[in-house]
Protein backbone atom coordinates (compact mmCIF):
# COMPACT_ATOMS: atom_id res chain seq x y z
CA UNK A 1 0.00 0.00 0.00
CA UNK A 2 1.26 3.69 -0.63
CA UNK A 3 0.79 6.04 1.75
CA UNK A 4 1.60 9.74 1.26
CA UNK A 5 2.75 11.82 3.58
CA UNK A 6 2.89 15.45 3.50
CA UNK A 7 4.69 17.62 6.22
CA UNK A 8 2.95 21.17 6.28
CA UNK A 9 5.61 23.65 6.46
CA UNK A 10 4.80 27.37 8.61
CA UNK A 11 3.56 29.15 5.10
CA UNK A 12 1.96 25.82 3.50
CA UNK A 13 -0.52 25.74 7.07
CA UNK A 14 -1.24 29.25 6.98
CA UNK A 15 -2.77 28.80 3.49
CA UNK A 16 -4.80 25.92 4.99
CA UNK A 17 -5.86 27.96 8.01
CA UNK A 18 -6.85 30.63 5.39
CA UNK A 19 -8.68 28.38 2.78
CA UNK A 20 -10.19 26.41 5.44
CA UNK A 21 -11.42 30.18 7.45
CA UNK A 22 -12.90 31.17 3.94
CA UNK A 23 -14.75 27.99 3.60
CA UNK A 24 -16.56 28.37 6.93
CA UNK A 25 -19.73 29.84 7.88
CA UNK A 26 -19.92 32.16 10.47
CA UNK A 27 -23.09 32.17 12.22
CA UNK A 28 -24.21 35.85 13.74
CA UNK A 29 -27.76 37.03 15.21
CA UNK A 30 -28.48 39.24 12.21
CA UNK A 31 -27.95 36.96 8.75
CA UNK A 32 -26.06 38.87 5.61
CA UNK A 33 -28.68 40.17 3.50
CA UNK A 34 -28.64 37.81 1.04
CA UNK A 35 -28.86 35.10 3.42
CA UNK A 36 -31.75 36.42 4.77
CA UNK A 37 -33.61 36.81 1.61
CA UNK A 38 -32.58 32.61 0.69
CA UNK A 39 -34.25 32.48 4.44
CA UNK A 40 -37.46 34.53 3.57
CA UNK A 41 -38.07 32.57 0.28
CA UNK A 42 -37.73 29.29 2.17
CA UNK A 43 -40.16 30.70 4.31
CA UNK A 44 -42.92 31.63 0.83
CA UNK A 45 -42.81 28.06 -0.86
CA UNK A 46 -46.35 27.98 -1.11
CA UNK A 47 -47.92 29.78 -3.97
CA UNK A 48 -51.60 31.04 -2.18
CA UNK A 49 -49.02 32.61 0.46
CA UNK A 50 -46.67 34.01 -2.41
CA UNK A 51 -49.96 35.68 -4.07
CA UNK A 52 -51.26 37.29 -0.80
CA UNK A 53 -47.62 38.93 -0.56
CA UNK A 54 -47.99 40.09 -4.11
CA UNK A 55 -51.68 41.31 -3.55
CA UNK A 56 -50.88 43.03 -0.15
CA UNK A 57 -47.75 44.58 -1.49
CA UNK A 58 -49.84 45.90 -3.98
CA UNK A 59 -52.07 47.45 -1.46
CA UNK A 60 -49.47 48.85 0.44
CA UNK A 61 -47.82 50.86 -2.37
CA UNK A 62 -51.09 52.18 -3.35
CA UNK A 63 -51.74 53.28 -0.22
CA UNK A 64 -48.64 55.03 -0.16
CA UNK A 65 -49.63 56.37 -4.04
CA UNK A 66 -53.11 58.01 -2.52
CA UNK A 67 -51.51 58.97 0.80
CA UNK A 68 -49.25 60.82 -1.31
CA UNK A 69 -51.99 62.24 -3.87
CA UNK A 70 -54.04 63.59 -1.10
CA UNK A 71 -51.79 64.08 1.72
CA UNK A 72 -53.15 62.13 3.87
CA UNK A 73 -51.70 59.03 6.03
CA UNK A 74 -54.85 57.11 5.93
CA UNK A 75 -54.52 55.71 3.08
CA UNK A 76 -50.96 54.99 3.77
CA UNK A 77 -52.33 53.31 7.29
CA UNK A 78 -55.06 50.91 5.35
CA UNK A 79 -52.53 49.97 2.93
CA UNK A 80 -50.38 48.52 5.22
CA UNK A 81 -52.90 47.19 7.38
CA UNK A 82 -54.34 45.15 4.21
CA UNK A 83 -50.89 43.98 3.58
CA UNK A 84 -50.18 42.99 6.43
CA UNK A 85 -53.26 41.27 6.98
CA UNK A 86 -53.14 39.55 3.88
CA UNK A 87 -49.40 38.07 4.59
CA UNK A 88 -50.60 37.10 7.46
CA UNK A 89 -53.20 34.71 6.07
CA UNK A 90 -50.76 33.70 3.46
CA UNK A 91 -48.68 32.35 6.56
CA UNK A 92 -51.44 31.37 8.83
CA UNK A 93 -53.68 29.39 6.74
CA UNK A 94 -51.53 28.24 3.79
CA UNK A 95 -47.67 28.55 4.96
CA UNK A 96 -48.69 27.25 8.12
CA UNK A 97 -45.52 29.16 9.67
CA UNK A 98 -44.50 32.05 11.57
CA UNK A 99 -44.24 34.91 9.49
CA UNK A 100 -40.22 36.34 9.81
CA UNK A 101 -41.76 39.66 10.75
CA UNK A 102 -42.33 38.53 13.96
CA UNK A 103 -38.47 38.45 14.36
CA UNK A 104 -36.79 40.39 11.85
CA UNK A 105 -39.25 43.13 11.11
CA UNK A 106 -37.64 45.28 8.99
CA UNK A 107 -35.51 42.65 7.14
CA UNK A 108 -38.72 40.84 6.25
CA UNK A 109 -40.19 44.01 5.14
CA UNK A 110 -36.99 44.92 2.37
CA UNK A 111 -37.15 41.12 1.62
CA UNK A 112 -41.32 41.34 0.65
CA UNK A 113 -40.31 44.20 -1.34
CA UNK A 114 -37.20 42.30 -2.98
CA UNK A 115 -39.78 39.07 -3.64
CA UNK A 116 -42.28 41.58 -5.39
CA UNK A 117 -39.80 43.20 -7.45
CA UNK A 118 -38.50 39.12 -8.54
CA UNK A 119 -42.13 38.35 -9.44
CA UNK A 120 -42.02 41.83 -11.49
CA UNK A 121 -39.20 40.92 -13.23
CA UNK A 122 -40.04 37.03 -13.57
CA UNK A 123 -37.77 35.88 -11.44
CA UNK A 124 -39.94 34.37 -9.34
CA UNK A 125 -43.35 32.42 -9.76
CA UNK A 126 -46.74 32.88 -8.73
CA UNK A 127 -47.80 30.36 -10.56
CA UNK A 128 -45.03 27.21 -9.68
CA UNK A 129 -42.01 27.20 -7.65
CA UNK A 130 -39.95 25.05 -11.22
CA UNK A 131 -40.67 28.37 -12.88
CA UNK A 132 -38.24 30.45 -10.18
CA UNK A 133 -34.97 31.69 -11.05
CA UNK A 134 -34.22 33.32 -7.96
CA UNK A 135 -32.47 30.68 -5.94
CA UNK A 136 -30.16 30.69 -3.48
CA UNK A 137 -26.53 31.58 -4.25
CA UNK A 138 -23.39 29.34 -4.33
Amino acid sequence: MNQIVTQNSPKTADAQTTAHAKNTVVTTEQPTEQAFYDFYLEEHQNMACRRLHFAGSSFGLLGLAKSIKNRSPKPLLKGIAAGYACAWVGHFFFEKNEPASFKFPLKSFASDFRMYGDVLRGNLSLKDRKYDRARKTQ
